[in-house]
């Protein structure tokens, strides 16, 4: 029997944001007990969600399912003022997870706003983050989610615009709107560092060096996950057959037809336990030799909110 070989794209899993808003909602559980409410998904896995629906904590899609005076924590995806000041409003205890990355984000925008510019968003539509980061200031950001969108673009003051993107986009599609933007306004300008965050570049970095050697790539991930959606588009852009799965339960035996070599990863969201449920899955159909190809090694660690540390 052929051995197959799995190509493990390192860095993969959970990033330091994601790590960080998961063990807010676990500290609150263990020091507060249940249940702890949580506006939206902590962060975009089924199994994550239900891992702490399990333990007491309470997923709600607005807060007005929130009782007055509880404790609710604002997810890694950050929220709008609006929804910061419903939360005044109603007295609740706000525990707030949002990304570090993602809080920068929102400072931008609040500075470009301020100064007078037109901020140029560049994002999917109904993402938390784009919401959340729009909300900061909706008279003056513009959504873009293509180049033919810059091409229709219109703004008040071709001179004075600047430009954000949300944290979990493709880098190649985002260059080529960026360099769009550049293109129709001589004057652009943008964050000195670069919104897409380390973690998402990272594990796009890290399968596009394996794809080119895979029959199949497989990325761990649920589907409202936009950082893992776009490692499945990656491996497709380079000819490589890709499927985006949740856990193991979702492969289909006959995408493994004359695979002899399969490239795997997951999403920044998507726990690490998966990727090795995967492997053991694989290995259900024969030998499997397990190769970990590291990129780099991710050391970023993001400290808790003060009000959920230990003391």
């Amino acid at each position: 029997m052929t051995t197959r070989t799995i190509l493990l794209a390192s860095p993969r899993s959970f990033c330091a944001g994601v790590e960080r808003a998961i063990e807010v909602v676990e500290q609150l559980l263990e020091r507060r007990g249940r249940p702890v409410y949580v506006r939206k998904q902590i962060v975009h896995n089924a199994h994550v969600v239900a891992e702490l629906e399990s333990r007491g904590a309470v997923f709600v899609d607005e807060l007005d399912a929130v009782p007055e005076g509880a404790t609710v924590v604002f997810s890694a995806h950050g929220v709008s003022p609006a929804v910061r000041d419903e939360a005044d409003r109603r007295g609740l205890d706000v525990i707030d997870a949002t990304c570090p990355l993602v809080t920068k984000v929102h400072a931008e925008a609040r500075r470009y706003a301020g100064r007078g510019d037109t901020v140029v968003l560049i994002g999917h539509a109904g993402h938390e983050e784009v919401e959340g980061t729009m909300g900061e200031a909706l008279d003056r950001t513009v959504l873009v989610e293509t180049v033919e969108d810059v091409a229709r673009l219109e703004v008040e003051d071709p001179s004075r615009v600047s430009y954000l993107t949300q944290t979990t986009l493709a880098v190649d599609e985002t260059t080529a709107i960026l360099d769009a933007l550049r293109n129709k306004f001589g004057a652009l300008r943008g964050p000195e560092a670069a919104d897409i965050c380390y973690a998402t570049t990272n594990r796009q970095e890290a399968l596009a060096a394996i794809a080119d050697e895979s029959d199949l790539v497989l990325v761990v991930g649920s589907t409202n996950s936009s950082n893992s959606r776009r490692l499945v588009e990656l491996a497709l852009k380079r000819g490589t057959p890709a499927h985006l799965i949740d856990d193991a339960t979702d492969i289909d035996a006959h995408w493994l037809d004359g695979v002899r070599v399969i490239g795997l990863t997951a999403g920044a969201s998507a726990p690490p336990r998966l990727v090795d449920e995967v492997v053991d899955w694989v290995r259900g159909f024969g030998p499997v030799e397990v190769v970990e190809r590291e990129l780099t090694r991710e050391t970023i660690h993001f400290t808790l909110p003060s009000t959920v540390r230990q003391p």
